[in-house]
């Protein structure tokens, strides 16, 4: 292949412009979609979806595609970028995406399923389903979801500490294989360094989080934000004595509960528990 050609007024936009040298890569090898899917051994379709912005795909495809065209991680890199792209969220999360990114250490409570840090893109997919997403929509924001997982890989990826309510882990989705994966998944991040998962039991009773999913963010000026969400809306709480208030409220439900090695001990249990699915 000729040495690619250097490229310019190509756009800003993340996702955009991973689809669009997408397509001009294509366009300069000479390969029909049907072609490429036969040299990389993937249905052809997905370069279809993937050069119309439809899907962003897998790291295993865009690796092979960076290789087959000899680009080097060139496509890697711009599918990273496009999968933490704040424009894919709502408005409302564009400026706590943001923050994200920044954050040099999280804590979290989820009271209903668990964080989109933790999830596999099985449950993301059946969740964000269940919330009533479909199509093109639902399969950029299935790539978002677990795009942002990136965050807590590396060398330098910030501390990540979770409690889940364990309604979290008593809701299961419809497959459950895929509900089995998902509480695998579980089980290995809490065996990484930077992640600590903790399980509040139903016996803890009332606390002051009852109905309020929360996320603290300590960024690098040591300023604390906090994001609370619900099914409706999420709010960004940037002032310190709202910050400090949700921030007493969750150390006191911390303190109920379960040790990180008690919690994988029940997410263990519940694993046992999931029926497997007869065989076809």
């Amino acid at each position: 292949m000729p040495p690619r050609r250097v490229v310019t007024g190509r756009s800003q936009e993340p996702r955009r412009r991973f689809v669009e040298e997408l397509r001009l890569l294509r366009a300069q090898s000479g390969d029909s979609l049907r072609r490429l899917g036969e040299v990389l051994g993937w249905d052809w379709s997905l370069f279809g979806k993937m050069e119309s912005g439809e899907t962003l795909g897998g790291p295993e495809v865009v690796q092979a595609l960076d290789q087959h065209y000899g680009t080097g991680n060139l496509l890697l890199t711009l599918w990273e970028l496009a999968l933490g792209d704040p424009t894919q969220f709502k408005e409302q999360y564009r400026r706590y995406m943001s923050l994200e990114a920044e954050a040099v250490s999280l804590w979290q409570y989820s009271v209903s399923a668990p964080p989109g840090l933790l999830q596999t893109s099985g449950y993301a997919r059946a969740a964000l389903q269940a919330g009533g997403l479909w199509g093109e929509e639902l399969n950029q924001q299935v790539d978002a979801r677990t795009g942002r997982r990136k965050l807590l890989e590396g060398a330098g990826a910030p501390p990540f500490r979770a409690i889940l309510s364990e309604a979290a882990l008593r809701t299961s989705q419809p497959s459950a294989q895929g509900w089995r994966e998902q509480l695998e998944h579980l089980v290995e991040m809490a065996d990484r360094p930077n992640v600590t998962i903790q399980v509040l039991p139903f016996t803890a009773g009332l606390h002051g989080l009852m109905n309020t999913d929360v996320m603290f963010l300590r960024l690098r000026d040591n300023r604390t934000v906090a994001y609370t969400e619900n099914d409706v809306r999420g709010e960004l709480m940037e002032e310190n004595d709202a910050v400090e208030g949700l921030q007493r409220r969750y150390d006191a439900m911390r303190d109920l509960a379960l040790s990180p090695a008690e919690s994988r001990k029940l997410i263990l249990r519940m694993l046992e528990e999931v029926p497997c699915e007869p065989s076809t």
